[in-house]
């Protein structure tokens, strides 16, 4: 059997529900309702009978997918500064701090401007609700550049 691509669902829901109003939505909430109940009681049983090991759960927040459903049943194992950490991880951009109010400071490294990094941290911590990037100074001011010294 082959296995859709899980966009491929996601697009089609979208299109249902465009034409379905209030009832649609409320539908697809309790039917979301549903799977976290199920996907919440799948880990609880893993985690009884000692399954749920950190490998396992690694892999799971691993997965697009699975890290998707996990997070949107407030399910996923990693806390908003792992995922952060883990997505920014190459990008020349260091984590600060999420503080205690959702805003999530990062740090950039020297003359790089990260372009795309506020979606990327929104769509691995839907629950941060503001992005502030922090550019280093340069280490010779520009104005420097235009004066001559004085002997």
């Amino acid at each position: 059997m082959a296995v859709k691509d899980w966009r491929e669902y996601a697009s089609r829901i979208d299109v249902l529900l465009a034409t379905a109003g209030n009832d649609g939505e409320e539908l697809v909430r309790t039917v979301a309702d549903l799977y976290g109940a199920g996907l919440e009681r799948m880990l609880e049983l893993l985690h009884e009978r000692g399954a749920l090991t950190d490998e396992v759960l690694d892999a799971l927040a691993g997965d697009d997918l699975v890290a998707g459903l996990l997070l949107v049943h407030g399910l996923h194992p990693h806390d908003a500064p792992t995922r952060i950490g883990l997505a920014i991880r190459g990008t020349g951009v260091e984590l600060i701090e999420v503080t205690a109010d959702g805003v999530c400071r990062l740090r950039a490294a020297h003359g790089h401007r990260p372009h795309g990094i506020e979606q990327l941290i929104d769509a691995v911590a839907p629950e941060i609700t503001a992005v502030e990037i922090e550019t280093p100074k340069p280490l010779i001011p520009v104005s420097a550049l235009f004066s001559r010294p004085t002997s």
